[in-house]
Order: structure tokens, then sequence, then C-alpha cells
């Protein structure tokens, strides 16, 4: 497989990656370096993780990691767009108090899920590579490294428009969130 094929896999699979982290940024104070460097750094690893796990499960889990990876993803990015809905919806925050929940808004609790949810097709990735005979090594860090510098620049995008519209942001972007797991439940079982 050449460097090209590989790189436009690697843009494809951040693209969810992307999106969450433009909600990511749409609902912080400021998008500092090192804000958009863990969100970067959650979605980076593990999109270059999961090909990896998925590579060395091979042919023998294809079956099942298919027939549920799409509802996983679904329901937890239904679960977190649910709950930023419910917090825009919620009793406005005072913007000192909104300035400390930054970092819990990055802590492993809440990122965990995100970066679970927005990486699950890069472990059928991983599976398809196995079939393919393709070494993993090249494709998970490209893949990695792809995620990680889009995830970064979704968190300043999204914080370019966040600081100005707090509530209605996060109100939109866990309605994005939600969207996203829909298609991702759709092209799983509609359009397959």
């Amino acid at each position: 497989m050449n460097l090209l094929t590989l790189f436009l896999i690697a843009v494809g699979l951040s693209m969810d990656a992307f999106s969450v982290a433009i909600c990511k940024g749409l609902s912080m104070g400021r998008a500092t370096l090192r804000n958009c460097s863990v969100v970067g750094l959650w979605f980076g690893s593990f999109q270059a993780l999961m090909p990896i796990v998925g590579y060395f499960a091979g042919i023998k889990f294809r079956h099942t990691i298919e027939s549920f990876d799409h509802w996983v993803a679904f329901a937890l990015l239904a679960l977190i767009g649910a709950n930023m809905i419910r917090e825009a919806l919620g009793k406005e925050e005072e913007s000192e108090e909104y300035k400390g929940c930054e970092r819990e808004e990055l802590s492993a609790r809440k990122m965990f899920p995100m970066a679970v949810a927005t990486s699950i097709d890069a472990l059928a990735v991983g599976v398809s590579f196995a079939f393919l005979g393709t070494d993993i090594w090249l494709p998970a860090a490209l893949i990695g490294v792809t995620t990680f510098a889009f995830s970064f620049g979704g968190v300043k995008i999204g914080n370019l428009f966040g600081t100005r519209y707090k509530s209605k942001a996060e109100l939109v972007g866990g309605a994005i969130l939600i969207l996203i797991g829909l298609k991702i439940v759709l092209e799983h079982t509609v359009f397959a």
C-alpha cells in the first residue's frame, strides 16, 4: 500500500475525531496549547492504537467486531452528546466556575469514552491491514499523527466560535455528536 493511500485512510479515520475536537473547542473557555495537545494526544493515541489491536486480532475476530462496533460508537457518542445538550440547557454557569471546569473537561473520565468512540472504525481498518498483509507500524503511526494534527486544529477552530456562544455551541456540539453516532449506525445497517 503506497504512502498516499495510507495518508488518505488516515485523513478519513481522523474526521470523527476532528468533529469531536471541534465540539471540545466549542465548550472550552480557552484553547491553550496544552488543551489542544491533550485532546490531540487522546484522539491520536487511540487512533494509532486501535489499528494495532485490530491487526493482531486479525481474521479470527473480524465478524465479531464488525457486528457491533457501530452500536458501541453510537451509544458512547449519544451519551456524550446528550450530556452536552443537558448541560447547555441547564443553568448558565459563572465564567469563573467555567474556567475551573476546563481541567475536568479534559480528564480521563471525559476523554476516554470519546477517544474510544471515535477510534472504533480504526479497529476494523487494522483487521483489513491484517487481511492485506500490510505491515501495521507505519499506517498506525501515520493515522495517529494525522489524527493528532486534525484534533489539535479542531479544538482551535471550535474555540473561535465557542467563546462567544458557549451555551448554543454546547447544544450544537451535543447534537453533532449524536448525529455522528447515528451516521455510524446508518452506515453499518441501512447503507451497508
